[in-house]
């Protein structure tokens, strides 16, 4: 293989919730690549996110919204002439009784988790599959899509389609667009300390939550040269996951 495969000078990247949390430290890791990018949130950043040097364009956009998803692909497209890489990370829910949650509650979480990187996707696809070297869309999803906890029945549904959207958009659109999905596991994005977090990363067999730069590792490798045959995958990024419930009540499993 020649070259750096974390080398994205020259390359294009767009990332959707990329002002702050997860999303920065993704825009921040591609910039420290050399590649341009550009990040969008719903409201304006006190700073963008720089890092090597360079500086990310910002724009204000909800991606829920069709037109908004496309016109921030668009620019970014336009701001260098090509889009490489497409990071659909907007995404998020709090917890809510699936018994008496609101319809207009379920939409959002929807149209925020599953529906957003449709149109963010079908956008970048118009620049990718025409253009020299194609290009690469990256979902980030999580562990809910697999296994739902109390709270998250439309987040979680929203994830799993994600990950089925994932799979179905590889199959149509490789070999020139390249389409895997991040299954993330807890992630800390503020200082740690609390019983929470202590509790969380007790029962990872790694010990600790994510950080953010995991996340960020593990985009920077399936956006890159050395991932050029992963197409439709699931990436598990969650330190081994959670053991099952008989393993932290102690009892036994299920005879072999």
């Amino acid at each position: 293989m020649d070259g750096d495969p974390r080398d994205f000078t020259g390359r294009a990247v767009a990332v959707t919730g990329g002002t702050k949390g997860i999303g920065r430290a993704l825009a921040e890791a591609f910039l420290t690549a050399g590649a341009e990018v550009t990040v969008c949130g719903r409201t304006a950043p006190s700073a963008p996110p720089r890092a090597g040097g360079r500086t990310a364009h910002v724009m204000c956009a909800d991606v829920r919204d069709p037109a908004a998803a496309r016109e921030f692909v668009d620019a970014a497209a336009r701001r260098s002439g090509r889009l490489d890489v497409l990071v659909n990370n907007a995404g998020g829910s709090p917890d809510a009784d699936a018994a008496t949650v609101s319809p207009r509650f379920v939409e959002k979480v929807v149209a925020l988790n599953l529906l957003a990187p449709f149109y963010a996707s079908q956008a970048a696809h118009r620049h990718m599959h025409g253009q020299d070297g194609g290009g690469c869309i990256l979902n980030i999803g999580s562990v809910s899509a697999h296994h739902p906890q109390p709270g998250t029945a439309a987040y979680s549904a929203a994830k799993a389609g994600l990950l089925m959207l994932t799979r179905a958009l590889a199959l149509e659109w490789g070999p020139t667009v390249r389409v895997n999905h991040l299954s993330a596991g807890p992630v800390r994005t503020a200082p740690p300390g609390t019983e929470r977090e202590a509790a969380l990363a007790g029962i990872v067999p790694l010990g600790r939550l994510a950080l953010p730069s995991d996340l960020a590792d593990a985009c920077l490798y399936l956006a890159g040269a050395a991932a050029g045959y992963i197409n439709g995958a699931d990436l598990a990024v969650h330190g081994g996951g959670e053991p099952p419930a008989r393993h932290l009540t102690g009892r036994p499993g299920p005879a072999s």
